[in-house]
């Protein structure tokens, strides 16, 4: 006890300058045992790293481990909701994520290196799109994963079993585990599924000059064409992830109603291209991703290099360190856009969702440490009776683990319960035939200088179809040439004969001449007065209120001069009355 009472003596003794104060601070923590500074220090980088990898056990424990509930966006009359929707136990459930994967980078990274995918076999068939290029096109049937014969490499589709087309995500193929899961537990269900693969992947070699991309909707296209035409009875149903549910969304607002498709599905979409660059290069965790994704960017061009060296800038690809570095010397270039950010603004998804027209699902986890909730077109979904939007608080990029063993996807489990509810119910969407016009149309901006501003503020041009004023002159001058046509053809009975009276031939050559005469100094007047028509029956049609407000301005406008040539004219009169 020596060292306390000097140490004692010394605190109680005043301080004779302030070096002697800090020797007496590094004496105290001198005294503190190692292993409590090794214990805080844990804590501390714990601390870091549970904010860094923002993870929520703590959070799921004090909850009691009771999941969180799935928020759901939809129209307020939503018959897509209302039928279909409501009646998903899975979507109006919770979720809870695996305990020890308590994080959305945990996830994600967990997904992608393990991931646990089901052991199954696909059935390949290779289909070549109508430019030359090949696409793989990998099936698993219900009768695959029930126990049948494998051996057979022939796919065999039942008309009446529903098929499931997917579109992957990024650098992703039928192989990677996730849609294996979406693959084997949708043909448990007792559906086909096929995996349509992106060019280029799959092990299938670039056989033409065009690539995918972000906004590449043709093989979806071409696929969903061709498998409906093949099987014409068969209900056609359609699932997107990651960029492959931004080139969906997009797909379905392009064709509108007129599509084979019964339903949809949408997870972890970017929706907004241009957004998802900026979230992915701000923080540190995200620029891993973007590295991450780059690398897998350059092994598909690697893997293609013959046609990426001709078609695009190799020595730009190969120092590529982001998403947006190989978008520039690559996705640009081959799909001829200006500049990065007009590829991304063109081929968002966000600018179609007001159009999808058949039954949509879209799942994003609000912690996507990837395609940021940021982009989520929140107003356009809820304007949209067609699309239901379900934004768990937790779960990933394409993860959303669940159990304690982390053993299957949740957004698998509710995207076949939708699914199967919407293919039991009448809510399946039908294709409708548009009927399109006989004449190809064409542009009224280059027919005239008329616009239409609409309410909200935005100008159109005016179509050129005929007005009502020019069917009402039409129909005048049908009438006034059928009056003259009975009134010079004169009936058999006539007395007079005007091929023998010479009078009646020099009147009709001369009423022949100012005939001519006439109607060309009538084209000219025709030609001059009527685009002027033409403008004010167009104004007049737009607004009531259009036609008397030129009748105000013309008289505002010209009662100077009119008044001034009134004045004159009185005058001289009244001059002229005085002088008499």
């Amino acid at each position: 006890m020596e060292w306390w009472g000097d140490c004692s003596f010394r605190l109680d003794s005043p301080p004779q300058s302030p070096c002697n104060a800090y020797r007496l601070l590094l004496r105290s923590l001198s005294l503190i045992p190692a292993w409590h500074y090794l214990v805080a220090a844990a804590l501390s980088l714990l601390t870091f790293l549970y904010n860094f990898i923002e993870c929520h056990f703590l959070h799921d424990l004090f909850s009691g481990f009771s999941g969180d509930p799935i928020h759901l966006t939809y129209h307020p009359s939503s018959e897509i909701y209302e039928a279909v929707v409501s009646k998903c136990r899975i979507l109006h459930g919770r979720y809870l994520a695996t305990p020890w994967l308590s994080s959305p980078h945990i996830q994600t990274c967990f997904l992608n290196f393990f991931g646990r995918p089901p052991r199954f076999s696909y059935r390949r068939q290779l289909f070549n799109t109508p430019d030359g290029g090949t696409i793989a096109l990998d099936w698993l049937t219900s009768s695959d994963v029930s126990g049948a014969d494998l051996r057979v490499q022939d796919v065999s589709i039942d008309e009446s079993t529903p098929i499931v087309v997917v579109i992957p995500g990024l650098t992703s193929d039928s192989s990677s585990a996730y849609l294996k899961h979406l693959a084997y537990h949708t043909a448990k269900c007792g559906w086909n599924i096929v995996i349509s693969n992106h060019r280029g992947l799959g092990g299938v070699s670039i056989t033409s000059d065009c690539f995918y991309n972000a906004g590449w909707t043709e093989d979806v296209r071409t696929v969903v064409k061709y498998l409906h035409n093949k099987h014409p009875r068969t209900p056609l149903f359609l699932i997107g992830t990651s960029i492959g549910a931004n080139v969906l969304v997009k797909y379905l607002g392009e064709e509108g109603e007129n599509l084979p498709v019964a339903g949809a599905v949408a997870i972890c979409s970017p929706w907004d291209l241009l957004i998802g660059d900026r979230f992915i290069s701000r923080r540190r965790v995200q620029k891993f991703y973007d590295r991450a994704l780059a690398v897998g960017l350059k092994g598909y061009a690697k893997l293609h290099q013959p046609h990426f060296s001709r078609l695009a800038n190799w020595e730009g690809i190969e120092k590529s360190l982001s998403i947006r570095d190989f978008d520039h010397h690559a996705t640009r270039v081959v799909g001829k856009y200006e500049t990065v950010d007009t590829y991304y603004r063109r081929c968002s998804s966000a600018n179609y969702v007001q159009s999808v027209s058949i039954p949509l699902l879209c799942i994003s986890a609000l912690d996507d440490p990837v395609c940021t909730k940021e982009a989520i077109p929140w107003d356009e979904c809820r304007a949209n009776k067609n699309i239901v939007l379900a934004t768990p608080k937790h779960g990933g990029h394409l993860a959303f683990f669940e159990g304690i063993t982390g053993s299957s996807l949740w957004w698998v489990r509710a995207t076949n319960e939708f699914l199967d509810v919407l293919h039991s119910s009448q809510y399946m969407h039908l294709q409708k035939e548009i009927s399109k016009p006989s004449t190809p149309l064409v542009t009224s901006i280059d027919q005239g200088p008329y616009v239409n501003v609409m309410d909200d503020g935005m100008v159109a041009a005016l179509n050129n179809e005929p007005s009502t004023d020019n069917v009402e002159e039409l129909h005048a001058i049908q009438e006034d040439s059928s009056h003259h046509d009975t009134h010079d053809n004169k009936v058999p009975g006539d007395k007079v004969n005007e091929k023998d009276d010479p009078v009646a031939n020099a009147k009709r050559g001369s009423s022949s001449r100012m005939a001519r005469t006439g109607s060309a100094h009538d084209s000219v007047l025709n030609d001059v007065i009527t685009p002027f028509k033409t403008y004010v029956g167009q104004l007049s049609r737009q607004s009531r209120w259009s036609t008397w407000l030129l009748v105000y301005i013309a008289i505002a406008t010209s009662w100077p001069l009119v008044g001034s040539a009134l004045q004159v004219m009185l005058g001289k009169k009244l001059r002229n009355s005085v002088r008499r």
